[in-house]
């Protein structure tokens, strides 16, 4: 019951967040809005206000925002998507995923104000074992260069040593005044393909203000992160690690039980995590749609419809098959299948 109302709640609020932006942005420019949805399927609770329907419905995995003018049979209506401007329509679509970004800052921020603090470039703890405690690495080390590269927060610190899987690298960092440097060969993860030595990070609380700027540096390590990440499984520098809705819902179930702040750290950065792929020019996808709209801005005329239309046809139904396979996967990983 707790992983069901913990997952609800999570995709909720970030669809709810995602649907907002196309929405509150249409709205703002004069487009006009007939349905604004969350969830698919039947509809549990609906309202009408003005000329926009709203619902809610029954199953929270997404959701969408029907504009007027998205169907090119509507583009002579008054208020359509259609008969905006190239710069009017981009805006509509990448304010869905530039939310998912926005609110992942604003619950990082409320971590870093309210509850853990900022994880940083500081040890606060060593796994017995570990490669960090046969080199005699301790909590309080200041960690302040990894392979030959400064670092001045956790996800540099972490980036770097990831990088270097079995390979020996020198680690340099301040104790009690005095800077020391020890050589570390980070044990490659079997799954992540990524390097580790068993530290973690020692936490900083933050003011207000002061925890809304670490929100946003925070924010940018964790994407460029994720980006990196991406581009590296695609060129087969780290294996693929694909987690479907199952794997989802499975590790919120998890962390759920675990506390609050750690269910805000992952909404945050599934959060991000969506505004990323959302913004990838996979057809179906807003990414896509961005593009389809900087070609019409090149070539100074629309691409026709029906062609645009038939490419997100193909790329929804590529996204339905890979879903399936991914989702197969969690099953057989969670010994589900």
């Amino acid at each position: 019951m707790l992983t069901f109302v913990a997952s609800v709640l999570i995709f909720g609020v970030l669809i709810f967040f995602h649907e907002l932006g196309h929405y509150a942005v249409a709205k703002k420019v004069g487009i006009g809005v007939y349905e604004f949805a969350i969830g698919f399927g039947p509809k549990l609770l609906s309202w009408r206000s003005e000329e926009t329907d709203y619902s809610l419905r029954a199953f929270p995995l997404g959701g969408f925002v029907r504009l007027v003018g998205e169907d090119p049979e509507e583009s002579i209506e008054e208020g359509s998507f259609q008969q905006k401007s190239v710069l009017s329509r981009f805006a509509v679509i990448a304010a869905g995923p530039i939310m998912n970004l926005l609110l992942a800052i604003l619950l990082f921020s409320l971590i870093f104000f309210a509850f853990w603090g900022v994880p940083t470039n500081v040890i606060g703890a060593v796994e017995p074992g570990a490669p960090a405690e046969q080199v005699g690495l301790q909590e309080g080390d200041r960690i302040v260069s990894v392979a030959g590269e400064p670092v001045d927060d956790w996800f540099e610190l972490t980036s770097r040593i990831h990088a270097h899987p079995d390979q020996e690298i020198t680690i340099e960092f301040i104790r009690e005044g005095q800077n020391q440097s020890v050589s570390v060969t980070p044990k490659e993860d079997p799954d992540a393909g990524v390097g580790l030595i068993g530290i973690g990070p020692e936490y900083r609380m933050y003011a207000l203000f002061a925890s809304l700027s670490r929100g946003v540096t925070y924010t940018f390590g964790v994407l460029v992160f994720f980006v990196t990440s991406i581009v590296q499984m695609i060129t087969g520098a780290i294996a693929p690690d694909v987690m479907g809705p199952v794997g989802i819902i499975d590790m919120v179930g998890q962390v759920a039980r675990t506390g609050m702040t750690e269910v805000l750290s992952l909404a945050a950065l599934i959060s991000l995590n969506l505004g990323v792929i959302n913004l990838l020019p996979i057809p179906a996808l807003d990414g896509s749609r961005l593009m389809f709209l900087l070609l019409e801005g090149v070539r100074g005329k629309p691409i026709d419809p029906q062609k645009e239309s038939f490419v997100h046809f193909i790329g929804f139904t590529m996204l339905i098959l890979l879903m399936l396979v991914v989702t197969f996967n969690d099953l057989v990983r969670l010994n589900i299948f």
